[in-house]
C-alpha cells in the first residue's frame, strides 16, 4: 500500500471525515480544535473545542458531532513521538458536542447519562435513522481505571442510553453494512467486539455471562484505536504498537497494512469509488492518503 503524505505538524489528529468537497475534517486532540485539511495540505480551524475533541462524524443535519474526552490525556514527547499519557488531575469528564461547520458554533448535548457523568467519550457512528452509537473510553487514575461503556443517543439532546458498561477501554465504533451489528474496539485488550442490534438504537440481549461477541483478539501486545467499515463488511481498525490498520473479517481472520507510525489512530474512506483512505498517524502528527484494496462503506451522512 503506497502512502501519500497530505499534512504534517498536526497535534495528535483523530476522527477524520472525508468531506464532499475533497477536504478532510478531523480533530486535533492536543490542539483542542476541529480542523479542516484541504487537498493541498493546508490546515484551517473550524472550531475551538477545549478539552479533548476525539471522534467526529457528520450528522443528519449537516453539522459535525464530536466526542470530547474532556482532556483525559497528558501528552508526552518521547524523542519526537507524541504519546498520550495518564489522565491529568484537572480532568472531570467529557461530553458530546455539535459543531456548526459554517459558523464554528459549538453546542454541548450530553455530559451524563442517568445522572452518571460521561468519563471520556471517544468515537461515534450514525445509523440510518439519524441516531448515533458512541463509546466512552474511560480513563486512568492513580487508583486504577474508570471503566468505559457503549451508548446510543439522539442528536436533539433528548435521549441517551448506556447499553453496555464495565469495559476496559472502548474506542472505535462502527456499524455493519446492514446495520444489524455494532462493532467496538477495546484498546488495551486488542480485541474487536460485536453486538447484535435488535432494532435501531437497541441491542439484543447478550448470551449469559458475555457482554458481547468476540470477533478477534490480536496476539501479543497490540492496541486498537478507532475504525471504519468496508463495503464488504470488513472492519478496519487503527492499530498501535504494530502501527497501521488491521482489517478484521467478521469470521475473525485479519490482514495488516503497515503505516510508518507506531501510534496510528483512525481511518476514513471517501472518493468516487470509496477506495480513497485517509489515515491519521498521530504519534508523528501526520495525515496520509492511500488507495485501499477494497471500497469503504459509505456513511449515512456527509456534507
Amino acid at each position: 500500500m503506497q502512502l501519500e503524505l497530505v499534512a504534517e505538524g498536526l497535534r495528535f489528529p483523530e476522527g477524520p471525515i472525508a468531506m464532499a468537497d475533497g477536504s478532510v475534517i478531523l480533530t486535533e486532540i492536543q490542539r483542542q480544535t476541529l480542523s479542516r485539511i484541504t487537498p493541498n495540505g493546508r490546515r484551517e480551524t473550524v472550531a475551538e473545542l477545549p478539552g479533548g475533541p476525539n471522534g467526529a462524524a457528520v450528522g443528519p443535519d449537516g453539522a459535525i458531532y464530536v466526542t470530547n474526552n474532556g482532556g483525559s490525556f497528558q501528552f508526552i514527547d518521547m524523542g519526537g513521538l507524541n504519546v498520550p499519557g495518564p489522565t491529568p488531575p484537572s480532568h472531570h469528564g467529557g461530553s458530546i458536542q455539535r459543531v456548526d461547520v459554517a459558523t464554528g458554533a459549538v453546542t454541548t448535548l450530553y455530559t451524563e447519562c442517568d445522572g452518571k457523568p460521561l468519563v471520556g467519550p471517544n468515537d461515534l457512528v450514525f445509523d440510518k435513522q439519524g441516531g448515533f452509537w458512541f463509546t466512552d473510553h474511560g480513563c486512568t487514575t492513580p487508583e486504577g481505571r474508570k471503566y468505559g461503556a457503549l451508548y446510543y443517543a439522539l442528536t436533539d439532546g433528548s435521549k441517551i442510553v448506556r447499553w453496555r458498561e464495565h469495559f476496559v477501554s472502548p474506542n472505535g465504533v462502527g456499524l455493519s453494512p446492514d446495520e444489524k451489528t455494532v462493532y467496538m474496539a477495546d484498546t488495551m485488550l486488542g480485541r474487536l467486539w460485536s453486538f447484535d442490534v435488535a432494532a435501531p438504537g437497541v441491542l439484543a440481549d447478550p448470551a449469559p455471562l458475555m457482554p458481547g461477541n468476540v470477533v478477534c483478539t490480536l496476539p501479543g501486545y497490540q492496541l486498537l484505536d478507532s475504525l471504519a467499515v468496508e463495503a464488504d463488511g470488513k472492519v478496519c481498525v487503527a492499530t498501535i504498537i504494530n502501527g497501521g490498520i488491521t482489517a478484521f473479517s467478521p469470521d475473525g481472520t485479519t490482514e495488516h497494512h503497515a503505516v510508518p507510525d507506531v501510534i496510528v489512530t483512525n481511518i476514513c474512506f471517501g472518493g468516487a469509488d470509496m477506495r480513497d483512505a485517509w489515515i491519521t498517524a498521530s504519534g508523528t502528527g501526520k495525515l496520509y492518503k492511500a488507495r485501499w484494496p477494497r471500497p469503504g462503506l459509505k456513511l449515512n451522512f456527509n456534507a
